[in-house]
Order: C-alpha cells, then sequence, then structure tokens
C-alpha cells in the first residue's frame, strides 16, 4: 500500500514507538509500515483523524465495534455510571444479570452467559467448553473464517493463484510459535460445501467437538451461508453429536437484533459475542444452550478472568444494547449500507467494472468479479490486486477502508449524508487513479 499525502507527524512517531512496541504498534494489524502506519489523534461519529490533522470517514470503526459511532454520548455516560463501583472487586455484580438477561431476550439460542474481554477469550472459552461436554479433542473450521489469536484457532489458508487461475489453498499457523501439533486437532472446510463437511466428519465424527463457524466470514469480505447450507449443517452436526459454534463476534447484534442467528435463521449450541455489544468497551461474551453452559465449574470447564465482567464496560453494554434493541440504529445503518452499495456500484458500472457486493449492508465486501463468492477459493479468484491500489488510494484521500479486501466495509450509526456524499466523491477519483495506474503497467 502506498499512502500518497503527507504524513510527517505518524511517519516521527512511529521511528519513536518502535523503540519501545514491536513494529511501533500494540496489535499486528495496526501495522503498515514504517511509512504508512497512521496514528489517531481523536475519533468521533463516523470520522476520525490522525496526528497530522487529516480527518478520515471511517468504514473500519475498530474492526466493528462502534456500531454507534464513535464517542456515542449515551453509552459513555452509562460508562461513567459504571465507574462509581468502584472497578473490579473479584466479585459479581447485578449488572452481569441484567446485560444476560437482555441477551437471552434478543438471540432465541441463549440461555446462559460468561463475560470476557475480548473476542479471543470467548472463542477460547467456547472450545474448551465444547471439548468438556463432549470428551472430544478435535474441531473444524470453515476456510476464510477468523477466531482471534488463541494457538488452537491461529491458523491461516495461504493461497496461491497461477497463471492459468487454478488456486491452491495450504492451512497454515499466522506466524511462528503456534505448537505444529496443534494441525492435528482440526479440519477445515469451504463455506457452502455440506457434502465435504460430512466427508470430515465421516472420519472423524466420532473425535470432533464443535463445527466453529462465521456464517458471514468477516475475515474474507462477507461471504455469506448460502440458503439451505446451514439447515444442512445443523442436521449434520445433530447427526455426529457435534456442538454448532456461531461466532458472532462481528456479526452479533449488528446483522439483527438477534444476530446473525436470526438472520440465516438457525439457532447454535454455543455462540461468542464481542465487538458491537460494547460500541468499543472491551467486553465479549460466551453463551449458549443451558444444557452446556451449566457445565462450566468444578467438574467441567473452567473460565473466568479478573476483569471478566468489568463494571465500566457491562454498563457500556447494557446501555449499547439497549439503544440496538430499542431503537431504529439498526434500521438506520441498513438504509446507510444499501445506499452506499448503490452508488458505489453506479460508479463502477459506469466504468465498466465488474463487481459484486456480499455480506450484510452494515458489514459488506467488495469483490471485482462477475458475481460474490461462495468460498474462500472464490475470493483469491477475484481482482483483489484492484482493491488494494483502490484501497491506498481512498485512504490517502480521507476515505478508511481496510487496504486488504478480506475485510469488510463496516457501518455505523453515526455514517450520515456528508459521508456518503464525500465517500461517492472520492470514490470516484480513487477508482480513476487505480485504473489509470492498471492501464499505465500494461
Amino acid at each position: 500500500m502506498a499512502v500518497h499525502y503527507s504524513i510527517p507527524k505518524s511517519n516521527a512517531h512511529y521511528k519513536k514507538a518502535a523503540e519501545r512496541l514491536p513494529l511501533g504498534v500494540t496489535s499486528n494489524y495496526r501495522s503498515w509500515g514504517p511509512d504508512e502506519t497512521l496514528y489517531v489523534s481523536r475519533a468521533k461519529g463516523a470520522r476520525l483523524w490522525d496526528f497530522d490533522g487529516n480527518e478520515y470517514v471511517d468504514y473500519r470503526i475498530g474492526y466493528g465495534p462502534a456500531i454507534l459511532g464513535y464517542g456515542d454520548e449515551r453509552v459513555d455516560e452509562a460508562a461513567r455510571k459504571g465507574m462509581e463501583l468502584g472497578g473490579p472487586t473479584a466479585l459479581s455484580t447485578e449488572r452481569e444479570w441484567i446485560v444476560a438477561e437482555r441477551m437471552a431476550k434478543m438471540i432465541s439460542s441463549v440461555d446462559m452467559v460468561r463475560f470476557a474481554n475480548s473476542g479471543t477469550e470467548a472463542v477460547m472459552a467456547g472450545l474448551r467448553l465444547a471439548r468438556s461436554f463432549t470428551g472430544r479433542s478435535r474441531h473444524i473450521m470453515i476456510e476464510g473464517g477468523y477466531h482471534g489469536l488463541s494457538d488452537g484457532v491461529l491458523w491461516e489458508v495461504h493461497h496461491e493463484r497461477d497463471a492459468s487461475g487454478e488456486v491452491s489453498l495450504q492451512v497454515q499457523s499466522e506466524g511462528k510459535g503456534v505448537p505444529s501439533l496443534l494441525r492435528e486437532l482440526f479440519d477445515t472446510v469451504p463455506l457452502n460445501d455440506p457434502d465435504e463437511l460430512e466427508s470430515v466428519l465421516k472420519v472423524h465424527g466420532d473425535d470432533v467437538a464443535t463445527l466453529l463457524i462465521e456464517v458471514i466470514l468477516g475475515n474474507a469480505g462477507g461471504i455469506v451461508s448460502e440458503p439451505g447450507y446451514l439447515e444442512r449443517v445443523r442436521a449434520l452436526c445433530d447427526e455426529y453429536g457435534v456442538l454448532l459454534m456461531v461466532d458472532e463476534v462481528k456479526t452479533g447484534f449488528r446483522v439483527a437484533r438477534g444476530g446473525v442467528q436470526e438472520l440465516m435463521g438457525v439457532d447454535a449450541d454455543l455462540c461468542t459475542f464481542a465487538k458491537a455489544m460494547g460500541n468499543g468497551y472491551p467486553i465479549s461474551a460466551l453463551a449458549g444452550k443451558r444444557e452446556i453452559m451449566s457445565t462450566i465449574g468444578p467438574g467441567g470447564s473452567a473460565q473466568g478472568g479478573t476483569y471478566a465482567g468489568h463494571p465500566v464496560c457491562l454498563a457500556a453494554a447494557e446501555k449499547t444494547l439497549e439503544i440496538l434493541d430499542e431503537t431504529e440504529a439498526l434500521e438506520d445503518i441498513v438504509r446507510y449500507g444499501e445506499k452506499m452499495q448503490k452508488g458505489i456500484s453506479e460508479i463502477l458500472s459506469a466504468r465498466g467494472v465488474a463487481h459484486a457486493w456480499s455480506g450484510h449492508p452494515s458489514m459488506s465486501g467488495i469483490f471485482f468479479s462477475e458475481s460474490a463468492p461462495r468460498n474462500y477459493k472464490d475470493w483469491v479468484r477475484s481482482d483483489y490486486e484492484l482493491y488494494e491500489a483502490l484501497a491506498a488510494h481512498l485512504i490517502s484521500s480521507g476515505i478508511l477502508v481496510e487496504p486488504d479486501s478480506r475485510e469488510p466495509f463496516f457501518v455505523s450509526a453515526a455514517h450520515d449524508d456528508s459521508c456518503l456524499d464525500e465517500t461517492m466523491e472520492k470514490f470516484a477519483v480513487a477508482l480513476d487513479l487505480a485504473l489509470d495506474e492498471r492501464a499505465q503497467a500494461k
């Protein structure tokens, strides 16, 4: 990615930060290199500002958490009231029950809840619980899915595409330090291919504890499960005694009040939430059926943490979920997302650029291909190089998108007509620049 405008203060800070912070940041995914890494001075609504005073319309919104927008006054005021308790006490509070009650009201599969601090923690706890409950050791994941930074799931699908367009995929750990022996404990299958799932279950089903799935692939451009697929998945899990664990860290409370399970009409045995549930405050949850969740504790699965159920974060989650449940915020987000897709499509079509959208209007991915992808291989076959060139120009012009096309456009309730107008104007310019560069390179 090349940034075409001046960010000298961010560049200078990178040099200083890299002396104390690996890559100059606290998360690998925030580092874009010494000349491109941005540092934020403030954020409000759907916009943020970097150290150099550049202003951005933000379609990353923290990878999805700021569903109401940055610095939402209602949520922040609730969080301040949460501070009045005095902090974590190594004891429980009434608000844990209050938030769990709200979640159970909104999501049909939720009987019981345990809170944690991040999506990674919730998935770790869910996998441990699934193994404890079933007495089995293995799990299955979907190609292109993402489930956080714990060793059991920190595996990516390395992709190669040859000159003829043939695609090969190879599962490998994301970086060093992940024990190779863990590779023996899971299998990966393509999305929207229940026959391949059944083939794996026929071989390993007796030792598979859970199928861990993002119903909308939040780290692969929002590729969506097709009609009929989830019904077959649910039936196969029941047939083989496998728990269906739906990872709603990105989709939860975003694509519908009842999450992707409501949207797609599927009930999980276990499910995980984070991101949107606290509008940016660090909170997550493992939730599910009473029969399974009630085995957490002595003689069953371990789960906990000093900061789990932090009173400030619970207060923020209580208010966030109330707003999402009882106002038109989600409908407003959908309306904006649909207008954004329509406007961008008109710009692309006017220039003869084949494209397709996938996902949900609140978290959608754009693919430069004739049709929307069905699985991760289809993303590899798309023209993601054009997206990367386009993204560089968008960021340079003040439209903050993920440089990698596998991350969707996230929309918040704070995105408004001024954001939309600016996005359309700058998208057209950025696209022309990217297409001109491509033409000159030929």
